[in-house]
């Protein structure tokens, strides 16, 4: 099939080499021309496992491309996927300039039967208005050109987002015709082989289950640190009680790993933007409120966990920090933990010392002009002569450390683990004092 991608970014570039790969014919196309010109040289703006492969190997074969012209890409592609970015408005909803921008580009280009299909988080109704948008700029036109709008819902995690895309647990579309159910399922079906399900579903219903899911798995992170304030002031440990209760098959065990919070591109503009919608239908989503509330104050009360261990003053003291994207196997910062403790502690007056392996750059323009904050080249440089080592990210090259050298480089033997990383019997005999999450000190 020939298929267009309006927007170049993590979600499109995924979704287009992922379609280039089981041999349609793709077109990427955005408006940041820097960012055309370097992918048309297989120059990858983020880092995502597998993917700069994907896409070089793509544009050596020919079936995937890049460009400017939106016309080009109405012109190219039978389905025609939206995945701009929906950013979060001043007052918490979900800003959808782009997508609207999209449509009326669409709607002043095409010539023939196109198929257009949100995948783009949008709140419920989007669709309708983008179907809106499309048919005025087509009446100014005086031209009857028929088009469908669909909602496709990306379900993409980011540091393996190009295995979710080949390899989906569930492909959700919402449509309207009947003729489109049939096109998607065709263009999916190389994904779906292995028996996950093709979800069809009205298009209100696909729009409000993309933020239904996101919704649930940060409202699990939110309860699993609230149990492990409790398992603190009981002397209980929250990883059993994890066990205990993932255990069960009603449960499971995803998403309950108590940690310093989600951050992110989805989780917190997500939530926002449905307690905002929710809010504008007359409705209050107050279990969705403290959730993100919750997951605010997780990030305090980890930067005073630390601050409390100095008994408040930390100032002129030195910390490493490992791990600065949200997320391990990204270079996202998005939204990080990392970056409201890392604020909190040189705020008051802490130097901080930083590395993460692939979120570097993004955070020497994060942390640009602080001049508590320092860079080191690996995990181990950061650790000279420091009063403690924060873990905020848990990459796999910080779960089996060098101890010893770890305690030869410390000038404070201690280690705050923000992910619960670590054994706290293991690291007592080792010599290390270590505070976690939720459990009960050695």
């Amino acid at each position: 099939m020939h298929i267009s991608v309006i927007g170049a970014g993590y979600v499109g570039l995924v979704t287009g080499a992922c379609f280039a790969e089981t041999g349609n014919d793709v077109i990427c196309m955005d408006i940041d021309k820097e960012k055309i010109e370097k992918l048309k040289q297989a120059i990858i703006p983020i880092y995502e496992p597998h993917l700069e492969e994907l896409v070089k190997n793509n544009l050596k074969e020919g079936r995937l491309s890049f460009t400017n012209d939106i016309k080009k890409a109405t012109e190219h592609g039978l389905i025609i996927f939206i995945c701009v970015n929906t950013p979060q408005d001043e007052d918490g909803s979900a800003d959808l300039k782009y997508v609207m921008h999209v449509a009326s580009d669409v709607g002043k280009a095409i010539e023939k039967y196109r198929i257009v299909v949100i995948k783009s988080t949008v709140p419920v109704g989007t669709c309708g208005k983008v179907k809106e948008v499309i048919t005025e700029e087509l009446k100014k036109r005086k031209l009857e050109i028929p088009f469908d709008v669909a909602s496709n819902p990306e379900f993409l995690k980011e540091g393996v987002a190009v295995d979710d895309c080949m390899k989906p647990e569930r492909v959700i579309i919402g449509v309207d015709e009947g003729r489109v159910e049939e096109i998607l399922r065709e263009l999916y079906a190389p994904f779906i082989r292995t028996g996950a399900p093709f979800l069809v579903m009205d298009i209100k219903s696909s729009e409000m289950t993309k933020y239904t899911a996101n919704a649930m798995l940060a409202t699990r992170i939110s309860f699993m640190n609230q149990i492990a304030h409790i398992c603190e002031k009981l002397g209980a440990d929250v990883m059993m009680v994890m066990r205990g209760i993932g255990s069960d098959s009603r449960i499971g065990p995803k998403f309950l790993f108590p940690g310093v919070g989600f951050g992110g591109s989805c989780f917190p503009k997500d939530i926002r933007a449905l307690i905002k919608t929710s809010q504008d239908c007359g409705y209050n989503p107050s279990i969705l409120e403290q959730v993100m509330e919750v997951n605010r104050l997780q990030r305090v009360s980890f930067a005073e966990k630390i601050k409390n261990f100095y008994n408040g003053d930390i100032k002129g003291k030195k910390f490493a920090i490992w791990g600065l994207a949200f997320k391990p196997n990204t270079d996202d910062m998005r939204e990080a933990p990392a970056i409201h403790v890392v604020n909190a502690l040189t705020k008051d007056g802490a130097l901080c010392y930083l590395f993460d392996p692939k979120a570097m750059e993004v955070a020497l323009s994060i942390f640009k002009g602080n001049a508590n904050v320092h860079f080191g080249k690996n995990q181990y440089e950061v650790l000279e002569g420091v009063d403690g080592l924060v873990l905020i990210t848990e990459w796999l090259s910080f779960r089996e450390p060098d101890y010893e050298r770890m305690k030869s480089l410390m000038k404070t033997r201690v280690i705050f683990d923000g992910r619960n990383q670590y054994n706290p019997r293991t690291l007592s005999n080792l010599g290390f004092h270590y505070i976690c999450i939720g459990r009960p000190d050695v």
